[in-house]
């Protein structure tokens, strides 16, 4: 699809809910803006999205999807599938072993820092 892994994150969640501020977007992927930023500038060079000063606070920027980011949620809806057909593994398998890692980084994010 030509995308990094990063970038496809950010194409998932406006999938599913576009526009977003660029702080919505960094809450619900868990990056800082400054990681963000710049994979959105790839994004919209590649015409998959377009940044715009939000209607009811100019200060913030909302992330939409172009026609072409439109476009490409039909080929990405091929990878799950994809995915799951070569792991060999069946749904529930796979649903076990994300509820296991959900538990481990829940678990991982309340240990207090280091020398802190």
């Amino acid at each position: 699809m030509g995308l990094t892994h990063p970038q496809y994150l950010v194409m998932l969640a406006l999938w599913q809910r576009s526009p977003l501020s660029v702080k919505e977007l960094s809450g619900l992927l868990q990056l800082e803006p400054a990681t963000l930023s710049p994979l959105l500038k790839r994004l919209e060079a590649a015409g998959l999205v377009e940044r715009r000063r939000a209607v009811r606070d100019e200060r913030a920027l909302a992330v939409m999807l172009t026609e072409d980011g439109r476009r490409l949620r039909e080929r990405a809806l091929e990878i799950p599938p994809a995915i799951v057909q070569r792991l060999g593994m069946d749904i529930g398998e796979l649903r076990a072993l994300h509820g296991a890692l959900t538990e481990v980084i829940a678990a991982a994010r309340s240990v207090p820092a280091a020398g802190g």
